[in-house]
Order: C-alpha cells, then sequence, then structure tokens
C-alpha cells in the first residue's frame, strides 16, 4: 500500500465551502493529485475537548458549527461513511483516547473535503484537540499517528496558521497585517528547518506575531499534529499560498 502524504490546509472562512476561488480550486486539484486514501483522519480546529477521542460513527453527520451565514451554507450536506476499524485502531495508537459516537462531521473537514473529495465517496473520522496538552504534546500525538499513513489514511490538520478574528480587515478581502506575514514567514522557516522546538514554542520563540497571529491555538495545533506525523523523507511543499482579510493565513502545507 503506498505510504500516504499528510496535508495541513488553512479553511478560512466556512463561505469557502461554498464559493469558487483559487484557494478552492487548488484545493479541487490537489484531491485530483494526491494518491487516492482508504480513509481520512481530520484534526480540525473546531473539535475541543477534555481528553483525546477520536469520532467512532458510521454515519457521522454534517455539523454546521456557525451562524450568521447565508442559508445554501446551512443546507449542505457531506455524507461520507465512518471507517469503524480504523478509529478502534486510532485509538490503540493513542494512550488514554476515547471513541466518541455522538460527534460528527464539522466545518474545518467538510468545507475543505467538499472541494477535494467532493462525491465524498472516501471514509471521513475526526480526532479532537485536547485543550488539557501543551503544545509540544499535541505534535506528540501527531508522531503516534505515524503508522496510520502506511495504512492508507490521509492525516489531515484544518486550521490556520494565522487567525485573529478581532482583527479582520472587512474593506481589502486580499491583504495582510506585516505582523501576519512576518508570523507565517517564520513557521514556514521553522517547517522548512524541521524546527519542532520552535513549532512547539512559537509563542516565547516569535513573541508579540504569536500573540496577534494566534490568540487563540486551535486553529494552529493543527499544524502540530501533521507535522508530528511526518520525516525528513517527506518533501515539503505549499500547494496554496496568501491571505485573506488581512489576519488569516490560507497557507496549505503538504509532506509527500
Amino acid at each position: 500500500m503506498t505510504r500516504m502524504p499528510v496535508l495541513f490546509v488553512g479553511h478560512g472562512s466556512p463561505m469557502n465551502a461554498l464559493d469558487k476561488n483559487a484557494f478552492t480550486e487548488s484545493l479541487a486539484t490537489l484531491g485530483t493529485k494526491l494518491p487516492r486514501p482508504q480513509a481520512i483522519l481530520c484534526v480540525s480546529a473546531h473539535w475541543e475537548t477534555q481528553g483525546t477521542q477520536i469520532l467512532y460513527n458510521a454515519a457521522p453527520p454534517t455539523i454546521h458549527d456557525f451562524y450568521g451565514f447565508p442559508k445554501p451554507l446551512f443546507d449542505m450536506q457531506y455524507p461520507a461513511r465512518g471507517p469503524m476499524s480504523l478509529a478502534r485502531d486510532t485509538q490503540k495508537l493513542l494512550p488514554g483516547s476515547t471513541l466518541n459516537e455522538k460527534w460528527g462531521l464539522d466545518h474545518g473537514t467538510w468545507s475543505v473535503l467538499v472541494h477535494m473529495y467532493p462525491h465524498a465517496d472516501i471514509p471521513v473520522y475526526q480526532l479532537s484537540i485536547d485543550v488539557t496538552k501543551t503544545p509540544g504534546q499535541h505534535l506528540e500525538i501527531g508522531k503516534l499517528l505515524k503508522p496510520l499513513r502506511d495504512q492508507g489514511v490521509l492525516i489531515l490538520g484544518s486550521g490556520n496558521i494565522v487567525h485573529n478574528l478581532r482583527l479582520i480587515n472587512w474593506r481589502e478581502p486580499k491583504s495582510a497585517y506585516d505582523w501576519a506575514k512576518e508570523f507565517d514567514a517564520d513557521i514556514k522557516v521553522a517547517l522548512e528547518n524541521r524546527d519542532a522546538d520552535s513549532l512547539a514554542h512559537y509563542e516565547q520563540k516569535f513573541g508579540s506575531v504569536a500573540e496577534k497571529s494566534a490568540p487563540t491555538p486551535e486553529h494552529y495545533y493543527p499544524l502540530l499534529y501533521t507535522f508530528g506525523a511526518t520525516d525528513e523523507k517527506d518533501q515539503l511543499s505549499y500547494p496554496y499560498e496568501g491571505f485573506e482579510m488581512g489576519s488569516l493565513s490560507m497557507r496549505n502545507v503538504l509532506w509527500s
């Protein structure tokens, strides 16, 4: 079986699920170029829990975890099946983790996959972000997930390297603040150098630009899971780079 790549996607606004733009077109292209997965495991910024949980649902519902958006977005469904045996295998890899039958696919997952795999014909499950863990511990969980790549699982992190909703610039959709560009570039260098220490201790390493770029950590953490699941043999590339509304980095990162 082909060893699967690992992908981090800066997913941005839920409206990207409906929109056709350069970002969503890049996702569609990526879906045709990657080896076809047996299943997809997504670490989404939008599932935070006490303790690490694994979605265990044969027919996971599409969760519309937002408000104030147009009705067509709430009407969207992504009816992928849940890979039950792989969920159990994943639990065995993660000591202390539990299975969760009540969650579904939140928009961090389906707003991306609706472009990559629009037919929803690949099984999908999710891994939660344990809010009690440190950044370094999130990275270590990613390392434990690495064997799934040899079982045909595409490990997908969905968040944003820069995500500050309080400072969004609504007037300039394609703008980027200087501090956002600086932090995004700093993280890019750390990824290229496989500098795990800087990635895990980003607040101490990058100071005020990190504080502005990731005022809360949930959108940054999926990057740590994906980085953890890679190694020096992987080739690093960026299927998409850019910014939205000043304070959202849309950088996608692929290890293949």
